[in-house]
């Protein structure tokens, strides 16, 4: 598919509606870090949709006012983000040419905490793009399949955030084009093939500590940007495709050793390039380390498949399946590790399919 199969239709009938939706978050196992014009991702990527970690927005369609957008986050108005949604907008009419002839009350509130290390982006605008999709049904003539209202909301959340059209599916979902992933693109999301991955990866746990709760110092437009100049990047670009077909076999055969291995190193491997960029930036804390040798001290220890993933900022994911080790695991989480979080704070989710 190219972008020409997203364009709008111009018979619509536009009229005062109100519309909500709700969208989860997502947590890349292969990473995304650097893209090219128009949020095309320099390499693919495949990550796990969360559960209870959501969005839910409803945006209020004033028919035939001036353009404006109005935004309130948990009942508070947040101007710099209405203006951020005002020039998506713009950028989208192309693709739905009504979007412009209203004015937009857009009233969100999350699930989860505020700077948690949870990609509020995605399912922000993943929920976007959801109730768009849903105003554009009530407004065409040409009401599409399902499916393909799917995938077209996939496309309009990347052109917000990247990774947010990764979660417009359940499951596993991989983003960017892949020669290992049937019908992978560049400009949406494609849902990964349930018949393709062991049980053992369908029941998994996702606990975030909260290692730092406040602003990063260095935001993830900017640290994507400092791929352009990176010396490491068209290498780093390369592995992550590579990484596709070690990934595609580990999901196949359930091996879960192989799986741990591979997913850490996506996650060093990211800040690694933080730390090789110029300027270099560190967004892990000494909590952060704390964690991670921990980690890997009880695996030795114990064998048990407690792992890590981390995003572009200092909060620890741990990950560990449901496969009747997951009390042992969880006495350990709360006992050794809670003590390195902010207020012993942790949110607790599911991977579950």
């Amino acid at each position: 598919m190219t972008t020409n199969d997203f364009l709008g239709k111009e018979n619509f009938t536009i009229q005062n509606k109100t519309v909500s939706e709700s969208c989860p978050s997502n947590i890349a196992l292969i990473k995304y870090w650097g893209k090219y014009k128009d949020q095309i991702p320099a390499n693919p990527s495949i990550s796990f949709t969360l559960n209870h970690c959501k969005t839910n927005t409803e945006m209020e369609f004033l028919a035939n006012e001036p353009f404006s957008v109005q935004t309130f986050l948990a009942g508070n108005e947040e101007m710099k983000f209405a203006e951020k949604i005002e020039k998506y907008f713009k950028n989208i009419e192309k693709y739905l040419p009504w979007i412009l002839k209203g004015k937009y009350m857009i009233r969100t509130e999350n699930t989860f905490p505020h700077s948690s290390g949870i990609a509020s982006s995605a399912s922000g605008f993943g929920a976007i793009a959801k109730c768009l999709m849903k105003l554009d049904e009530y407004f065409s003539s040409d009401i599409q399949h399902p499916s393909s209202n799917t995938t077209k909301a996939s496309f309009l959340a990347r052109l917000g955030s990247g990774s947010a059209c990764r979660s417009l599916y359940n499951g596993l979902v991989v983003w960017g084009e892949s020669d290992e992933v049937e019908g992978s693109s560049d400009l949406f999301a494609v849902k990964y093939s349930d018949d393709e991955i062991h049980p053992v990866f369908k029941d998994f746990n996702d606990w975030v500590l909260l290692i730092h709760e406040g602003v990063k110092s260095v935001s993830s437009t900017v640290g994507h940007g400092l791929m352009n100049t990176n010396p490491y990047a068209e290498r780093r670009f390369q592995e992550a495709k590579e990484n596709f077909f070690p990934m595609k076999a580990i999901l196949k055969s359930g091996n879960m050793e192989e799986f741990i291995k591979l997913v850490e190193h996506e996650a060093l491997t990211l800040h690694a390039m933080m730390m090789m960029s110029e300027p270099a930036f560190i967004l892990m804390k000494t909590g952060t380390l704390d964690v991670i040798n921990k980690i890997w001290d009880f695996r030795r220890e114990t064998k048990l498949p407690l792992f890590f993933t981390l995003d572009a900022g200092a909060n620890v994911h741990l990950l560990f399946p449901n496969d009747g080790s997951e009390e042992e695991v969880k006495s350990f989480i709360e006992k050794e590790l809670l003590q390195h979080t902010q207020k012993n704070g942790v949110v607790k989710d599911v991977m579950r399919f």
